[in-house]
């Protein structure tokens, strides 16, 4: 007997199914995030002064933002009258 009954087998049963409904890209993910949860969690409860001064640092790669010109066009202001159409002419 396993764990309060269940054997490796039916762990392992259970673990299958639950890789077909979720998929291995968000259960990868969630444990990603749970991990850095209990990470964050444990430095706040070992150090509970060095934390509330600093803020929370984020791992996230920076990419570099493309730097774009305005490009400035010198107009006549818009006329506020209507055209003439031939008729009117």
């Amino acid at each position: 007997m396993g764990f309060g009954g269940i054997s490796i087998w039916q762990l392992l049963i259970i673990l299958v199914i639950i890789v077909l409904l979720f998929g291995t890209k968000r259960l990868r993910g969630i444990g990603a995030d749970l991990g850095s949860a209990i990470k964050g969690f444990r430095n706040s409860v070992k150090d509970p002064e060095d934390s509330a001064e600093q803020p929370a640092q984020t791992v996230q790669p920076q990419q570099p933002q493309p730097q774009l010109k305005a490009e400035v066009k010198d107009t006549a202001p818009a006329s506020t009258e209507q055209p003439k159409t031939p008729e009117q002419r």
